[in-house]
């Protein structure tokens, strides 16, 4: 490395704010905000061995007890020339995690197959050596459809396909991921950099806000709501629906250091664009789905007398609603 006179690899492990998202040449996206991950882990490490795979040779360097480099980066080993990466192995030192220096495997199981939902294609290998082995390994062409096709399992859905929207403006990834089911909880799961942004922020805004619209826009024009109406609300919409929002920015601005809510103002208006011009194409090309959504959003038991109305038949003493889905009479009376 020009700067530090060290190799690449001691650079990265041992330097703070030495990152592969720093010079814009590493990766395309990166979760981390300092590029410090790489050498923390060294220096609360009892020990840390790093190799290299590249050009037909494996590279070598250890570090011990803080990051100390034991030797200098050494070749030791040939390889193919189809072999390439790294291997990073690490002890977590005892002597400052004083609690536990022990991986959960359900913990690690999770966490990787999520990684594996949001970037698809992308195969990942879970192996836990201690006592009997276990194994895992996660690879899903389908990336986030899957996931929702996953979370619905024990639920019902009632319409056939996952919806599914992607798109890129300026550089910024959306992907967006939904199905209804029977029932009446929400599911809606966001993530930016493969990060569980779980307290929201400016993609989940976007995405949300073109749902709203969208779902009124079309139950106007299908005549299901008239001019005059309320508008559904966005608790209307969301109603039964699971949904992943995945963001890929190549510059995030979380809110914290916690990164739980993504803060970029310019990806509200691009996951609004992207969203809704999907999701709009998606109901207009499979009406029959789109039916069946616009009737969950405005299913008459959990709704207003107003949204029932249209659909209601009068008798002199009372006025009934039958569901079109389930045939099931109800009493809109009151």
């Amino acid at each position: 490395n020009a700067k530090t006179g060290l190799s690449t690899v001691e650079t990265i492990f041992t330097i703070l704010h030495a990152g592969g998202k720093f010079g814009g040449e590493g990766y395309k996206v990166s979760g981390g905000l300092h590029g410090v991950g790489a050498s923390v882990v060294n220096a609360l490490s009892s020990w840390l061995e790093v190799s290299v795979y590249k050009d037909c040779v494996v590279h070598y360097q250890k570090f011990e007890k803080g990051g100390k480099p034991v030797g200098k980066l050494e070749v030791v080993d040939k390889c193919d020339l189809s072999q390439r990466g790294s291997t990073v192995r690490f002890k977590a030192d005892p002597e400052i995690f004083t609690e536990t220096t022990e991986y959960d495997y359900e913990t690690l199981y999770n966490r990787l197959r999520e990684m594996a939902f949001l970037n698809k294609s992308l195969k990942i290998i879970l192996r836990d050596e201690r006592g009997e082995l276990k194994k895992a390994e996660f690879c899903y062409e389908g990336g986030i459809i899957e996931s929702v096709q996953m979370l619905n399992k024990s639920k019902t859905p009632i319409h056939d396909d996952v919806i599914y929207v992607e798109g890129k403006e300026d550089d910024i990834s959306i992907e967006v991921a939904m199905q209804y089911n029977e029932g009446y909880n929400q599911s809606v799961y966001s993530f930016t950099n493969n990060i569980n942004t779980y307290e929201g922020g400016t993609h989940e805004e976007g995405v949300r806000n073109s749902l709203t619209r969208i779902i009124n826009n079309y139950a106007k024009s299908v005549k299901y709501l008239k001019d005059s109406d309320e508008a559904l609300s966005g608790d209307d919409v969301r109603e039964g629906l699971t949904m992943i929002i995945s963001c890929k920015h190549p510059n995030p601005q979380f809110e914290g250091q916690t990164k739980t809510k993504l803060g970029n103002s310019e990806v509200r208006k691009i996951a609004s664009d992207v969203f809704s011009g999907g999701l709009e194409r998606f109901l207009l090309e499979n009406p029959d789905q789109a039916k069946i959504i616009i009737e969950k959003c405005m299913d008459c038991p959990y709704k207003t007398f107003k949204y029932a109305y249209p659909f209601c038949s009068k008798t002199e003493k009372r006025i009934t609603w039958m569901h079109p889905t389930t045939k099931e009479e109800y009493d809109c009376s009151n």
